[in-house]
């Protein structure tokens, strides 16, 4: 047993991809000699990338894996031996064709699968050396890597050519001192790799063994080759740096480590540009700095101040030179002309005002069976207009109406042309310089809230109204239109749009009914030519989101189904139903009441015409039902007048009462009589108390 070291040297890999090549590359490596034996169960895996190499160190792995038996089902006893024990000619065959002859067939073992006696040959099969296998492995580790888009180049010899990520120039394979023969890309392996283009003390470097791998592409290579630790280290300089500049580096974890991939030693550098772009709104030169050149900007950490951009940023180079003012220098008059344009397209922008930009969304396509943006903006301020009114009345309506129109209007700024993702944000800005109200501009920027899971909702109810205007148009308008998403494809985000509307309806606990919003924004759509209400798929979908919502909150699946089936219409009160289904449920009398439930459920499906839930007590004959229809009477006012203050635990949990009456009833009383009255009279009986059990949740889901 050997420690093993496999190092792949290439050009500059793609660096939003490079982390996750280098874990798929050792963990398939790894998993892949495991399964064939070559490697300890118990084997540790080191992965290794930097912008030119992707390397894995796997403990404890054998120059030749373990023999192992083997045991294959050759044929029925029958067909394989003759009446005396003799081998037929399909058992030789079938032996011959495994390297076996008759001498063997004494030893055969007989076993019995279940149909006939059935022979099978016991065998050792050689385990593989670790030049075949680890062959294998490298193949498979190549061939499984996530790579966004794959190159076809030429190898040495003038011809040929292969298919990779970027072009291979050195393959390393050592297993302790030993080099393992392998070829692949046009490659065979060594022992040599290179360092840092500028700063490696020796090239090449020349490794003994397996273990010496990091500890000397670091020392004679100036190469931090752990993705780990290079990102640990530029952010422990990071931190330095901007205690030093007096400041705190912006947190984006996303281009920590994109910068990680892209040098092979870091040194964070300070850079600063002029105080007058300060002017410009810090999204804008934050957006700039990290999108065009990966630049950490820096905020104030200042009590007053604390969140705001400064005028410096931090550099992550992959050199060290002695003096660094050149590469400061240079940084700074890179980045001088990016803030410039971002000025100027801020300055242009504010030359007009929102307003005068809507009607030039009648000449942007929105979708072709749905019309311009123009149209849709439209549409969402009619729904949006109608959400208001229902929720405050005309100063709301007619201020999320407003914020409607002109949500829309930055998408035809240059500086949302040139940054898409500042649209809503710069729409704010505009609005608040355009001298709109606090509440519409903040509308602007938040319609598009929710974003994402875990993005707060927006600020205030204008901006509440809007976003659950400009979703529901969406939803609707797609589905009508029969744009509705399949397996992994949802091109329009829909998933993304029903779970946005669902949180904001409910953790806003705003009072509306889901169903009539589907139908206020279904009415918007009346003029639009080809559109057919889907509001049932819909309300379908939604609430398979909610439900999966709810799931992964931590609820059971039959918390949720009891919940979810009843297809409560005010998303806000499902929390409280949730409380109380599990409130219930640790009641003695749920699991009866539940399997009670589920029973009347069934019998009532069974009814032809749908049943009333009415009793004549005229006809109430036996003692039982008797007592069922005066535990009604006496039961479902306290559980009612609960359900209407919305105190959901208490209304399920008056229920508990019913109990023992119900199981007496199903015990002593026969539902379907031959009298047709009595028949109709108890199932109306069992229609009430269906209705009263089923208020705030189904039960019957309970019933295991």
């Amino acid at each position: 047993m050997n420690n093993l070291l496999v190092e792949l040297f290439v050009e500059e890999l793609p660096p939003k991809a490079l982390k996750k090549l280098g874990e798929v590359f050792a963990q398939t490596l790894a998993a892949s000699l495991k399964n064939t034996g070559l490697a300890a169960s118990t084997a540790a895996t080191t992965a290794y990338a930097s912008p030119r190499r992707l390397a894995a160190h796997v403990t404890d792995v054998a120059a030749v894996a373990a023999d192992k038996p083997v045991v294959q089902k050759l044929m029925p006893v029958a067909v394989g031996l003759d009446a005396a024990g003799n081998a037929t000619p399909a058992l030789l065959k079938k032996l011959a064709a495994l390297g076996a002859d008759a001498s063997c067939v004494p030893n055969l073992r007989r076993e019995n699968d279940g149909k006939a006696d059935v022979l099978f040959y016991e065998s050792q099969a050689k385990g593989a050396t670790l030049a075949e296998g680890l062959q294998k492995a490298l193949e498979a580790a190549l061939a499984a890597l996530p790579i966004p888009k794959v190159m076809s180049y030429q190898l040495q010899d003038g011809w040929s050519s292969v298919n990779f990520v970027r072009p291979a120039h050195g393959l390393v394979a050592l297993h302790g001192s030993d080099i393992v023969p392998l070829a692949i890309l046009g490659l065979n392996s060594g022992r040599e790799t290179h360092g840092h283009r500028f700063e490696a003390a020796v090239d090449p470097i020349v490794f003994a063994n397996a273990d010496e791998y990091a500890a000397k592409l670091a020392s004679e290579g100036a190469v931090i080759a752990s993705f780990a630790e290079r990102r640990a280290e530029i952010a422990r300089q990071l931190a330095a740096a901007a205690a030093k500049a007096g400041g705190k580096p912006i947190d984006d974890d996303a281009l920590l480590d994109e910068v990680t991939a892209l040098v092979e030693r870091p040194n964070v550098l300070i850079g600063q540009f002029e105080q007058e772009f300060l002017a410009v709104p810090q999204e804008c030169l934050i957006l700039t700095m990290k999108a065009n050149q990966k630049y950490f900007p820096l905020l104030d950490d200042s009590v007053e101040n604390a969140g705001k951009l400064t005028n410096k940023f931090l550099v992550v180079s992959n050199i060290s030179p002695a003096d660094p003012s050149a590469v400061i220098g240079g940084n700074e008059r890179v980045v001088r002309p990016r803030l410039a344009d971002a000025k100027f397209f801020f300055d242009q922008d504010r030359k007009k005002s929102l307003e005068s930009r809507v009607i030039g969304l009648s000449k942007v396509v929105y979708h072709n069976k749905l019309g311009t943006q123009g149209e849709r903006m439209q549409r969402v301020a009619a729904i949006a207009r109608a959400i208001g009114q229902s929720l405050a009345g005309d100063t709301l309506a007619l201020q999320a109406e407003q914020a409607a129109v002109l949500a829309k209007a930055d998408l035809l700024t240059d500086m949302v042309g040139e940054f898409p993702e500042l649209q809503g944000i710069m729409g704010r800005y505009y609005a608040q310089h355009d001298g709109l109200a606090a509440d519409i501009a903040d509308a602007i920027e938040d319609h598009y809230k929710p974003r994402f899971a875990g993005d707060s909702l927006p600020r205030g109810q204008v901006g509440t109204v809007v976003a659950l205007a400009d979703k529901l148009e969406t939803l609707v308008g797609m589905f009508g239109i029969g744009q509705i998403p399949t397996g992994d494809r949802d091109p329009f985000a829909l998933r993304r749009h029903a779970l946005g509307t669902i949180r904001m309806l409910s953790e806003s606990n705003l009072d509306l009914a889901l169903n009539s919003l589907l139908t206020v924004a279904g009415s918007a759509f009346a003029a639009v030519d080809g559109f057919k209400s889907a509001e049932s798929a819909l309300a379908d979908f939604i609430y398979d989101r909610l439900a999966g919502s709810l799931r992964e909150q931590g609820y059971t699946a039959q918390e949720v189904d009891a919940v979810v089936s009843q297809r409560p219409q005010r998303l806000g009160d499902i929390p409280k139903r949730l409380a109380a289904v599990r409130a219930f449920a640790a009641l003695p009398e749920a699991a009866a009441l539940a399997a009670a439930n589920k029973r009347v459920s069934n019998i009532l499906k069974k009814v032809e015409n749908p049943v009333e839930p009415t009793v004549d007590n005229a006809l109430l004959k036996e003692a039982p039902e008797i007592a069922l229809h005066d535990a009604l009477v006496d039961v479902v006012p306290q559980a009612d007048a609960a359900f209407v203050t919305g105190d959901y635990t208490e209304s399920l949990q008056a229920l508990a009462a019913l109990r023992a009456p119900v199981d007496a009833f199903f015990d002593g009383v026969m539902v379907n009589a031959d009298d047709a009255a009595l028949r109709a009279n108890r199932l109306g009986l069992l229609a009430k108390l269906h209705v009263a059990m089923n208020k705030v949740a189904d039960i019957s889901k309970l019933s295991a």
